[in-house]
Parts: structure tokens; C-alpha cells; sequence
């Protein structure tokens, strides 16, 4: 498929005609879309419900990016994989992309199965007008501030769990941050997660709505409709509020948009190699620097000590008698399951795939 996007003939306009009855957006509005050019950050259950409504919607390219593959907890939320993604262990950018595909054939789709991390970020921002968050960490969220404070790209901030989330939109050096709100990450265990509190759907799909529709007005050239507000949903108590963040930039406290400018996460002064994956009894582990691993190499030296599989994307391994399996991905990382112990993920990957 071609990398260009072109202006939509006449007749291809007809998938979208009730959203361009809508006066909100109209023709000018969907031509608009058409050429507007997004990255998506995470494919799970917020990315997954923003990528099918934007693709649906006709922006012009999405770039998917996400680190993980289906599992068979993700389908209680994550609108865009089924059981048979499940059992071939694909990545989640290679199952939205080849789906979407089929939603929408006129949206140029680029996956990437990858970790957003503070070397590679700069890449998957070039050529974007907006960046908008599917993540499910907040050391991520604090990465892609940093960085649209850069290169004064907007993006769209969101968070779920249990019943409740919180949306928000971040224009640089016209609105508040997201450091503005939040100056770090929590403490852990200072706040709910999806292992304490759960998910449930319908706060995903309330709070992506909401996310979704800021992204359509700023890329349907409406960027002076998007309030400067937190707004915050519990679906289960069925209640909406909305925090006014006008002013909140001008008082300058912020570290990363008032005057000290830091940029504590694009700098790599804040990173981490390991993450523990949220309600998956996993520990992602990262090499400190970038690698190109060969997957047939590595199996060959891992068949003899245990069940290996593998696909183009990843390679799966459970050494025999052993109670953990890894899920290796060509760039080195490697999703340690059956554990959250960071120390225990550690060891296993030194032990199978080296130091």
C-alpha cells in the first residue's frame, strides 16, 4: 500500500456520509481527516476501540505501535482480537493492522511491535499531527509529554480502570501538561491497577469516546472546541466531572512546561528495563541497548531445553519442568509470564536468552 495519502475522490466519500451529515464535521471536516496522520501508543483496550473508530472515521494513517501479544484475558475488552489471535500468539499491531485492513481500505495502516521507549519515541512521532494514548503506564505517559512538548505535537491523554477513567487533551505551550496535573508517577501502591481494582469495558468505551471525538475535532481542523479540562467518568456510579485546567500552565510550577523545561523521561534520566504488565502475572524485561535478535538462532540453541515455538513476529519458550514461559520478540525484549517478581524475570532471561 501506498505511504501517500491523497485527497478522497468524490465517490469514495460515500462510507462516510452521515458522519459528514453531522455538522460538526461536514465535507471540509472529513477532508480534513483524510489527510491527518496519527500515532497510536498501546493496541489494548483503549488503543483498540480508538484505532477501529478512527479507521471507521477515515483518518488518513494510523501508525499502530504496541509491545505485546493476544492473550486470552485481553478479549473481555480489547474489541479488535479473537480466540484464534489467542492460539497463533500474534502481536497486537499485526492482528489491529490486518483487521483494520479490512475495515477500511483507504486508511494507510503502519504496526509496529515494539516498546515506546525514549531512544525509539522520536522515530514514531515524525510526519504526526497528534499522538494519542493507549497505553497502560504511566512512565510512557510521562515520555510522550516530554516529547510533544519537543516537537510541539498534541496528544490526547486517557486512563482506566476498575469502573472509573479520565481523558484529556495537551496542546504545547497553549494548555496545561500532563505534569501540570500529575508531576509523577504514583508510588506503587499508592493507586488502583487493573490486578487490584479490575477493568470493566464500559468504562473503556466511555472514556475512548470521549478521546476519539477530541481527536476527530483537532483533526477535523476544530481544535478551538477541545475545553481545557480534565474530565473525569465512573460508569458504574454513572457520574462525569470536569476539572477546569484553564490558568494551570500560566502559574509555572510545572517542571516539564514551566520554566525549568525538564525533560526527565525523552532524556532518559527516567526509564526502566522491566515493567510489570498489568493483570497478565508478567514482567517485561528490555535489553539496556538496542538489538536485532535472530529468532531461529535463538530457537535452535533453546530447543533442546524445553517446548519452543515461534511465528515471524515472536518466539515462545517453556523450558521443560519449569513453571514460567518466555515470549521473545526480535528487538531483544522478552514478556516473562508467570511471575511479577522483577528479580525472578530477570534471572530467567539472563539464564535462556543472556546478560
Amino acid at each position: 500500500m501506498s505511504d501517500d495519502i491523497t485527497t478522497l475522490a468524490p465517490d469514495s466519500l460515500e462510507r462516510y456520509s452521515r458522519q459528514m451529515r453531522f455538522a460538526g464535521i461536514g465535507r471540509e471536516g472529513q477532508e480534513r481527516l483524510s489527510e491527518a496522520r496519527v500515532l497510536l501508543i498501546g493496541c489494548g483496550a483503549l488503543g483498540t476501540v480508538l484505532a477501529d473508530t478512527l479507521v471507521r472515521a477515515g483518518v488518513g494513517k494510523l501508525r499502530i505501535v504496541d509491545r505485546d501479544f493476544v492473550d486470552l484475558s485481553n478479549l473481555q475488552r480489547q474489541v479488535l482480537f479473537d480466540e484464534q489471535d489467542v492460539a497463533e500468539h500474534l502481536p497486537k499491531a499485526i492482528v489491529a493492522a490486518n483487521r483494520l485492513s479490512r475495515i477500511n481500505s483507504q486508511v494507510i495502516l503502519e504496526p509496529h511491535v515494539a516498546d515506546v521507549d525514549w531512544r525509539s519515541i522520536r522515530d514514531y512521532v515524525r510526519d504526526v499531527d497528534l499522538i494519542l494514548d493507549g497505553t497502560d503506564n504511566f512512565e510512557t505517559r510521562f515520555l510522550v509529554n516530554d516529547v510533544s512538548l519537543e516537537t510541539n505535537i498534541p496528544w490526547v491523554y486517557a486512563g482506566v480502570v476498575g469502573s472509573h477513567g479520565q481523558t484529556m487533551a495537551i496542546f504545547p505551550g497553549q494548555s496545561a501538561c500532563l505534569r501540570c496535573v500529575i508531576e509523577s508517577p504514583p508510588d506503587p501502591g499508592t493507586s488502583e491497577t487493573c490486578d487490584t481494582a479490575g477493568v470493566i469495558a464500559p468504562a473503556i468505551h466511555m472514556v475512548t469516546a470521549l478521546q476519539a471525538a477530541t481527536a476527530l475535532k483537532i483533526l477535523s481542523g476544530q481544535r478551538q472546541l477541545v475545553e481545557p479540562h480534565l474530565t473525569i467518568v465512573d460508569v458504574w456510579e454513572g457520574t462525569l466531572r470536569q476539572m477546569n485546567l484553564a490558568g494551570l500552565r500560566e502559574r509555572g510550577h510545572c517542571p516539564a512546561c514551566g520554566p525549568q523545561q525538564r525533560r526527565d523521561w525523552s532524556s532518559g534520566g527516567q526509564t526502566s528495563q522491566t515493567t510489570i504488565l498489568c493483570g497478565r502475572n508478567s514482567v517485561q524485561i528490555s535489553p539496556a541497548e538496542a538489538v536485532s535478535l535472530s529468532l531461529e538462532d535463538l530457537a535452535k540453541a533453546l530447543a533442546p531445553l524445553g517446548q519452543v515455538t515461534r511465528n515471524p513476529f515472536l518466539l515462545r519458550f517453556t523450558p521443560t519442568g519449569g513453571t514460567l514461559q518466555m515470549t521473545v520478540f526480535r528487538d531483544g525484549r522478552a514478556i516473562i509470564q508467570g511471575t511479577e517478581e522483577i528479580p525472578v524475570a530477570r534471572g530467567f532471561y539472563a539464564r535462556y536468552v543472556g546478560g
